[in-house]
């Protein structure tokens, strides 16, 4: 892999987060190494990306089990039309037989399927943020926490020869804003913005 992929990954392990967040990358457990591992896959897969999708952050059911922005493990270790899948090396990093499914993720990968190259999909806040005491919640990421994954997607941008930024929501837009970055906003596909999200997607790749 990219060693400027190497260095991201380790400074992503190394973030201290609050309370209501979780590192899903963060060393001393064996479960988030395998989540780097399946990091590292994902950047060596997507590597010659023009599109990079920006997302809000990684929901419970997805990119916090995963280690990938919009993945679930069903999505993950099942594969989409030739990307993903465990035949490529990717592994579930929770125990037991059962599969997550994450109705956003699903949906972003129905739409980007077909693109070539594949998009690099990332998080405004790459860690997973929580509700006060209930780990397994989701709820949008705080302006610090924006500011925290600021830096890596500036990193992204150096790493992938992205030439088409893409905001998906709000917090994604406001995000890259601060940074300067020139992009497009799309709507999120989840609290029913699937159609949307797709007509946008749309729009950006005839």
């Amino acid at each position: 892999m990219n060693a400027k992929c190497t260095r991201l990954i380790d400074a992503l392990s190394r973030v201290e987060v609050s309370g209501r967040a979780c590192n899903q990358y963060a060393r001393g457990d064996g479960a988030n190494a395998i989540r780097r591992q399946n990091l590292s896959l994902y950047f060596e897969e997507t590597g010659r990306a023009r599109m990079m999708l920006v997302g809000e952050a990684p929901s419970h059911r997805g990119g916090r089990l995963t280690g990938v922005a919009f993945t679930s493990e069903t999505l993950l270790l099942g594969g989409v039309d030739g990307h993903l899948g465990e035949q490529r090396g990717y592994r579930k990093a929770t125990p037991g037989p059962k599969r997550s499914t994450e109705a956003s993720a699903t949906m972003v990968w129905g739409t980007i399927r077909g693109i070539e190259p594949l998009p690099l999909l990332w998080n405004a806040f790459p860690f997973h943020p929580f509700r006060d005491g209930n780990p397994l919640s989701n709820r949008m990421p705080l302006a610090g926490e924006l500011r925290i994954g600021q830096r890596f997607i500036e990193r992204l941008l150096e790493i992938f020869p992205i030439e088409t930024v893409v905001a998906v929501g709000n917090h994604a837009s406001r995000s890259l804003e601060a940074l300067g970055i020139e992009h497009v906003r799309v709507r999120h596909p989840s609290q029913g913005g699937k159609q949307a999200f797709v007509a946008g997607m749309e729009r950006l790749t005839r």
